[in-house]
């Protein structure tokens, strides 16, 4: 056993898990930060969440955006002076499906790996049995592609999973959902009045630390899914799944029970996204190696 933590400590000193990726360069330069999401539990069969989804679990490890993709961030890709919330570190809004596929894919090709989305001008596309990274299970993403928007399952694992089911709300164990103000922790959501004054989101991790390490997967803004709202569509216009309620909504809307939807061109000021990426190797070795130690104790 002591070798075992040895050899444990040492791993951690010698591949600490990177915890932002940074992009472009220069007065461009910008970093997104991540938090780990393991593959080693999910549910023995399908549980039913509510309105038509069924979570299913992930089976393999990935990488969750920390925090909704701001407007300082979205503003290293492209202007967007359509925003109705300004503000450096508020989430983006008025952000288009469409859009947040393009955001991704200059991730993805601005660092040398192979865009997620399918894009033919301004129009998208879905990938096919001729293009190379094509999986017919997901059309909409390219399977080589590094950064891209979750799919729900991957969307509700990394908020409500707590290794053995899923919970109502995102919270850590033995706290609450509670609404916030912008300094005092908890959400931002509607609960007979505001959270903040003025109303609106607020910058991106000015509340409570969620369940798997994640900010604001419940309120402040919807965010949108990969995945079709109806299962199996694949079609570029089909609706998308949108996830978590807004600083507007109440905390129905933040339960993982509750699932919403939006055509990909719509631009809401409460709907914005964050991004999902595959593991980098030290965080694929940690991830290992914490299921070792596991297995090794019992």
């Amino acid at each position: 056993m002591r070798n075992l933590i040895c050899l444990a400590a040492a791993v951690v000193m010698l591949a600490v898990p990177v915890v932002a990726d940074t992009f472009g360069t220069g007065a461009n330069q910008f970093m997104i930060d991540f938090v780990n999401i393991s593959k080693a539990t999910n549910p023995a069969s399908g549980i039913p969440t509510g309105n038509n989804f069924t979570f299913t679990g992930v089976t393999r490890d990935y990488r969750m955006g920390t925090y909704e993709i701001t407007n300082a961030q979205f503003a290293k890709f492209a202007s967007n002076g359509n925003v109705l919330w300004t503000g450096a570190d508020v989430p983006s809004n008025r952000v288009s499906w469409f859009e947040a596929a393009q955001f991704v894919n200059y991730l993805n090709t601005s660092t040398g790996n192979t865009a997620a989305y399918k894009f033919n001008g301004s129009t998208f596309a879905v990938w096919d049995v001729t293009d190379t990274g094509y999986n017919v299970s997901n059309p909409f993403r390219n399977s080589k592609a590094k950064y891209f928007l979750p799919t729900e399952n991957e969307w509700v694992k990394a908020a409500y999973w707590n290794g053995s089911a899923i919970q109502k709300y995102a919270t850590k164990a033995g706290e609450s959902l509670y609404q916030g103000n912008g300094s005092n922790g908890g959400w931002n959501y509607y609960d007979n009045g505001w959270a903040t004054n003025p109303y609106g989101p607020w910058n991106v991790g000015s509340g409570s630390q969620e369940l798997n390490g994640t900010f604001d997967m419940m309120g402040n803004v919807w965010e949108w899914m990969e995945s079709p709202y109806y299962a199996g569509d694949y079609t570029s216009g089909s609706y998308r799944g949108v996830r978590g309620g807004s600083c507007y909504d109440g905390d129905y809307d933040l339960r993982s029970s509750y699932r919403d939807y939006d055509i990909p061109r719509d631009e809401y000021g409460i709907l914005g996204f964050r991004v999902a990426s595959i593991p980098e190797p030290a965080s694929l070795l940690l991830l290992g190696l914490g299921g070792l130690l596991i297995r090794k104790r019992k």
